[in-house]
């Protein structure tokens, strides 16, 4: 009899343990474990900051970041290799048009950030749109289902055989050098990333039982598709989006560099500073330094927030 009372109250025990844990959707508990995540906590203190940055960098910056005052001023003579360096007034110094430095890389926050959110709005959006046709049709079955998946299949198979860089350069050529542009190019290489991603979770939940189950009641299947299938298939496009972002920021800076971004060089984005500082890289090393640090550190945030929340959604990598 005590033993049946022990276990009894053992159950019990257990039962309330696992109170707290009840009712907890994916998102919730994906939540509590990035707060235990050092790496998700870095990289979010550093988009915090480069948030920040972005939309207060016009007021924040001490200077109007394309006033050539260094020239006006005869304290910056780019062609006789004098270019200052910082001083009390402006803390990164000059470039090679007497412009404030520390003032251009806050302003130019704004559209390294826009570039970056813009390209990988675009190519989720076109990417999403493809595999979730594609998932839909190849989860629908049927003969027409099935050419509609093989022929969107196909086109996405002739976009991943171009190397990123090289589909991106072409699209930015034939369209001609302007930031938008860059973002369209940046935008389309990624295109075919988010459209295998979310076939092919759409394809591994519609084996799931919850689909079973609205099939045996009757539900019609493109229901199934769009307000079952597809919500549960979305985490790991939202993971990839986070991390194509970094992606996103380097890709549009290396297009920038080769002369395919904004061709008013007046405007602050790192990437056309990055350019801008190469003929003076043995007078001002800053002038490249800067800019490229900004990008990396950037990038690397991105980087350890995406990879923090694909741990934390993905059931075979939870710590």
């Amino acid at each position: 009899m005590s033993t049946k009372i022990d276990k009894i109250d053992r159950l019990s025990e257990l039962s309330a343990a696992k109170d707290d844990e009840r009712g907890v959707s994916l998102w919730t508990e994906a939540f509590r474990r990035l707060r235990r995540n050092p790496a998700a906590i870095t990289g979010a203190v550093i988009l915090l900051l480069f948030v920040i940055v972005a939309i207060l960098g016009p007021i924040l910056a001490p200077f109007t970041p394309t006033d050539p005052s260094g020239i006006r001023e005869g304290v910056v003579k780019s062609g006789q290799g004098i270019i200052p360096g910082p001083t009390g007034d402006h803390w990164l110094g000059y470039d090679h048009q007497g412009r404030d430095f520390f003032s251009r890389m806050l302003v130019g926050a704004r559209q390294t950030l826009l570039v970056g959110v813009i390209s990988t709005l675009i190519g989720l959006t076109i990417g999403a749109l493809i595999g979730g046709v594609a998932g839909a049709a190849a989860g629908l079955g049927g003969r027409v289902g099935r050419w509609i998946d093989v022929v969107l299949m196909r086109i996405v198979d002739m976009l991943l055989a171009l190397p990123s860089l090289l589909l991106a350069v072409s699209i930015a050529a034939l369209l001609g050098a302007s930031l938008t542009t860059v973002m369209i190019a940046v935008g389309m290489v990624s295109v075919p990333v988010f459209a295998r991603l979310l076939r092919g979770s759409m394809l591994a939940q519609a084996g799931g039982d919850y689909v079973l189950a609205a099939t045996s009641l009757g539900v019609k299947r493109n229901t199934i598709a769009l307000t079952h299938i597809l919500p549960n298939s979305l985490a790991p496009v939202i993971v990839q989006a986070t991390l194509t972002l970094a992606t996103a920021i380097i890709e549009a800076a290396a297009l920038s560099f080769l002369g395919l971004g904004n061709p008013d060089s007046a405007i602050p984005e790192w990437g056309v500073m990055l350019a801008d500082a190469q003929p003076y890289l043995g007078i001002r090393p800053g002038l490249a330094i800067w800019p490229a640090a900004a990008i990396i550190v950037t990038a690397l945030g991105f980087t350890l927030l995406g990879e923090a929340l694909r741990e934390a959604l993905d059931p075979k990598l939870r710590k």
